[in-house]
């Protein structure tokens, strides 16, 4: 049984890591290191872990470094031959680790693994609704546009991978070896490094059927947050461009589209009507062609702030919640014939 290495970084969550780390302590797969990183906490966040007396767990404190010098630190410290990433608020179902751990044992060429995504809210409910992304034949364009990796909790990668990607930086005074931009301290730090692999390396990105991260949706700042992740994604198309300037070149207007498409979903999630339909005329003005492309994501998205701002809120509520239980249907009844099909294979 290999070795997987479990990195966490911790900011301030103290709301969350404590059920974070008892749905890792509950996974089927039983070889593996927990390493939490303290990125600087303010709360009783490192205090909660400490609280937990299995020896798996390693707890590593830092000077704020953000998310990607996080996970950097972690990947420093890390033993295993898989790495799997698991932000502080998500959590993941019991079989998780023992799917990817199996994913990667039958398929070498694959460098990393990846689930879909349930939604949850703040109280960890679920939401009903799903992240269905493309699970295979993923190239660097389809991670430009669309990432199909989804979140920073869906994935487990191996360690040769990242050695494979790594580079030295004195970004803290001193040179050390990196593997996420710790440029993007926040936000896109994840796209970026999944976008990096594709490119300088031959290893395939694969995803498996099942739902086996469940990612937290917070409507907090949400205006500010939506500018701010905007800006953090052109910086990675910028930074891509340096080395990738073809791939940029082709792909550059119909990704940023989708990204703008993207934001646009999100501020109609938390019902902010004039910013999502602002953000949907950008992406169609850059890229119209993406209504040919995904007539019905995109489509949905359109009516999705139309009957916003025209509808009163009850109504739209009521409008929302049947669409969304009958997408999570949809969605559930896809996954489980996927996965079923996918474990007959196997």
């Amino acid at each position: 049984m290999k070795l997987v290495s479990v990195i966490i970084p911790l900011h301030n969550t103290e709301a969350y890591i404590a059920d974070t780390i008892r749905s890792v302590l509950a996974q089927t797969y039983t070889n593996f290191e927990l390493i939490v990183v303290d990125d600087e906490s303010s709360d009783q966040s490192a205090a909660i872990v400490r609280q937990f007396k299995d020896q798996r767990i390693k707890l590593i404190h830092q000077k704020n470094r953000g998310l990607a010098g996080s996970r950097n630190t972690g990947i420093r410290h890390a033993q295993g031959e898989y790495l799997a990433f698991l932000d502080a608020d998500d959590l993941w179902l019991p079989e998780k680790l023992a799917s990817h751990v199996e994913h990667l044992d039958q398929n070498p060429h694959i460098g990393v693994s990846f689930s879909r995504s349930s939604f949850i809210d703040g109280q960890g409910q679920p939401l009903g609704i799903h992240q269905m992304p493309k699970l295979k034949n993923i190239d660097a364009g389809h991670l430009l546009c669309r990432n199909p990796v989804g979140n920073g909790s869906a994935p487990v990668i191996r360690r040769q991978v990242l050695d494979d990607i790594g580079f030295l930086d004195d970004r803290h005074g001193f040179p050390e070896f990196c593997y996420f931009d710790e440029a993007f301290r926040l936000r896109s730090e994840d796209i970026e490094c999944w976008i990096r692999i594709a490119i300088v390396t031959n290893w395939v990105i694969e995803g498996i059927p099942a739902a086996l991260t469940l990612y937290r949706v917070n409507n907090q700042g949400l205006s500010a947050d939506v500018e701010l992740q905007f800006q953090s994604w052109l910086q990675v198309m910028e930074k891509t461009a340096q080395y990738a300037p073809a791939l940029v070149a082709r792909w550059g207007k119909p990704a940023k589209a989708y990204q703008l498409r993207y934001l646009a979903r999100r501020a109609v999630r938390f019902q902010d009507t004039d910013h999502a339909l602002n953000l949907l005329g950008q992406a169609l003005s850059t890229h119209w062609q993406i209504i040919l492309v995904e007539p019905r994501r995109t489509g949905l998205t359109i009516a999705a702030a139309c009957l916003l701002k025209i509808c009163p809120p009850t109504f739209y509520q009521s409008i929302e919640a049947i669409a969304i239980k009958v997408t999570g249907a949809l969605q559930a009844r896809k996954i489980e014939r996927e996965a079923n099909a996918s474990s007959q294979l196997a």
